[in-house]
């Protein structure tokens, strides 16, 4: 189900879109993909006041993220490549990334430590990796489109989480250790990630 937030911003109305996804999550997150699209990831029994709290205390983020992601979206380059030809290099580079993923996730666990469950090749919308609770490590196979350390930094993350299931202070302390470049990767992501399309 969509749900609209209205937002006043620089004296226009902002009426935005949103859905909201309930999980044995602890904690409240806001995504925003490439599209625009904001998500609200929440735990189990969040109220519609405490929804409204969230909405209001991250509406500068909110409406900053957004707009920024309008911003990119309009200034994405155009591909040339007719449907065909996108879905078989597409379905190349899936093949390519359930090869490569499992190498970088044995050449840095050792690293970071933890066990994992499986490794999934997906097309996610929002994100560019995750870890879920049984411990299974899904990746965005457009990562194979960006550079090598970018790659490396996301498969870090979400080894990292294997140890630390949050963004604490420990978790990016082992991010750090293992990647000590991982604030330029993940600028990087920010700021090119729209661009990682055929």
């Amino acid at each position: 189900m969509e749900h609209i937030h209205r937002i006043k911003y620089q004296s226009k109305l902002y009426e935005l879109p949103y859905r909201v996804i309930y999980s044995r999550r602890r904690t409240c997150a806001i995504s925003i993909s490439a599209e625009g699209e904001i998500t609200l990831r929440l735990p189990l029994g969040t109220t519609d006041s405490q929804i409204r709290r969230l909405l209001l205390d991250k509406q500068n983020w909110i409406i900053t993220h957004y707009l920024d992601a309008l911003k990119q979206r309009e200034n994405r380059p155009v591909s040339d490549l007719t449907d065909a030809r996108r879905k078989a290099l597409e379905k190349r580079y899936i093949e390519a990334a359930k090869a490569y993923f499992p190498k970088r996730v044995s050449y840095f666990l050792p690293l970071t430590g933890g066990s994992f469950g499986r490794i999934s090749i997906r097309d996610q919308k929002t994100r560019w990796g995750s870890c879920s609770a049984k411990g299974t490590l899904s990746f965005n196979w457009r990562l194979m489109l960006a550079p090598p350390a970018v790659l490396d930094y996301v498969v870090v993350h979400e080894l990292c989480h294997l140890t630390h299931m949050d963004h604490s202070k420990d978790f990016w302390a082992l991010v750090e250790r293992v990647c000590p470049d991982y604030r330029t990767h993940r600028k990087w992501l920010k700021e090119h990630g729209h661009e990682l399309i055929l």
